[in-house]
């Protein structure tokens, strides 16, 4: 990816505290990565499939997803994803509060670029925006 290409940012969360640090960690770090924001991820299907007037997420993009959430769940995203011809090979991060080892299984097991837990990127996502950076640095998206 060019250096001058922004990467964008399609952040699936439900908690406005863990959103809003993570919109602010980028933007310490002065990454060039718009982000747009979903509560749920019906809410982010419909985004990704144009049907929301209000919001965008262009590509190249990748997508931050919370596990847990109201009205359709990670998991049920990633199923609802990797079923749709036109957005299964959506690029996918998961960003959660759960180590547990079934879910990070079973979030792998839906081609999921990664699985971090909240607590271990850092105090207020520093790490997640290295982890970023690093990544629209080297890596071409489609």
């Amino acid at each position: 990816m060019s250096e001058s290409l922004p990467l964008n940012v399609l952040l699936v969360e439900d908690d406005d505290v863990a959103a809003e640090s993570v919109m602010r960690s980028m933007q310490r770090a002065g990454l060039p990565c718009p982000v747009t924001w979903v509560e749920d991820g019906q809410a982010a299907l419909e985004v990704l499939r144009e049907q929301d007037a209000r919001r965008k997420a262009p590509r190249p993009r990748l997508i931050l997803l919370d596990l847990n959430m109201p009205r359709m769940n990670g998991f049920e995203f990633l199923e609802a994803v990797r079923a749709d011809p036109k957005l299964k090979e959506e690029v996918v991060f998961v960003l959660t509060t759960s180590s547990a080892d079934s879910d990070r299984s079973r979030a792998y097991d839906e081609n999921v670029a990664g699985y971090m837990v909240k607590s271990a990127v850092g105090p207020q996502f520093a790490k997640l925006a290295q982890l970023l950076d690093g990544y629209r640095r080297a890596v071409q998206l489609p």
